[in-house]
């Protein structure tokens, strides 16, 4: 589920700044970008995400600043230096004139120090993990707003499916009386012209056939005890993605058997904005945890 949540934090030796996004994943992964000097704290970080947040795509962003510092920038003259040597020797293997000026050096990787890849010291987590929680709280209330607008929709789709299984219902019985109806007519306009007859038993042993083949009776029962459960996981708390997923592909199972035995166009065409509403339900629950 998508969202963004931030929170500060400062003691007598730093200020922090954390900022937390997701972005849709059917699994957690948990990217931590910091200084540096912070990166074994990434663990800790991990752990307490993985305690609040169980699905989504989290990119962590560390901002951290050393409040006695009297400028957050200097120049790393060890690295500098370094990188001046191997530029004259260069030069003298290639017969070109040694560098003049030391600006480029300042656009090379570690020559200008940010001033935020000091030591991590043991008392700096406690601050870390406080503005840390903040900040998922806050990315929380953002996705519960936007999880509300899902339920919403999702309980729209189940509306949308339970109002077709109704109508199939209603027009599955109508389909043996129209079926037998047909054969009727068909044979007596083919006896009308033979000098054939016809047993009764035997237009009755192909009607209930065909009533057989095409029973969906079990298919509706089973699709509104999944359409009860749907909305039940809706409507309680923790985590049900996955439970919810699954219901998906038990409802799109039913729903694809009743579109194959009902041999109905109208039905059929009901059974199309059934898997329409599913297909809708899947792309929202990828979203869901």
């Amino acid at each position: 589920m998508t969202g963004h949540g931030d929170a500060n934090g400062q003691n007598e030796r730093l200020s922090v700044t954390i900022e937390v996004r997701s972005v849709n994943n059917r699994h957690l992964k948990v990217t931590v970008r910091c200084p540096d000097a912070f990166i074994a704290l990434e663990a800790n970080i991990d752990r307490v995400v993985r305690e609040v947040i169980s699905r989504g795509t989290l990119t962590i962003h560390l901002h951290i600043r050393h409040v006695n510092a009297l400028s957050s920038y200097h120049v790393n003259s060890t690295v500098a230096r370094q990188y001046f040597e191997q530029l004259r020797e260069l030069s003298r293997e290639l017969g070109l004139a040694e560098p003049a000026e030391l600006t480029p050096l300042l656009a090379l990787p570690g020559v200008i120090d940010d001033g935020e890849s000091r030591s991590v010291e043991e008392s700096d987590w406690p601050l870390l993990e406080t503005a840390l929680i903040t900040a998922l709280e806050n990315l929380q209330n953002f996705r519960r707003q936007e999880g509300a607008a899902m339920a919403a929709e999702l309980r729209a789709m189940c509306l949308v499916i339970e109002e077709n299984a109704e109508q199939i219902a209603l027009r599955a019985p109508k389909v043996v009386a129209e079926y037998r109806e047909r054969i009727k007519n068909r044979i007596n306009d083919f006896l009308s012209t033979q000098s054939v007859k016809v047993d009764d038993n035997d237009l009755i042993r192909e009607v209930s056939m065909f009533a057989d083949r095409c029973d969906i009776s079990e298919e509706l029962t089973r699709l509104r005890s999944h359409l009860q459960q749907y909305r039940t996981l809706l409507d309680s708390d923790g985590s049900n993605g996955r439970k919810l997923e699954f219901l998906g592909q038990e409802l799109f199972r039913e729903i694809n058997t009743t579109g194959s035995k009902a041999n109905d166009v109208e039905i059929a065409h009901r059974v199309v904005e059934m898997k329409a509403a599913i297909e809708k339900m899947r792309e929202i629950i990828l979203n869901v945890e």
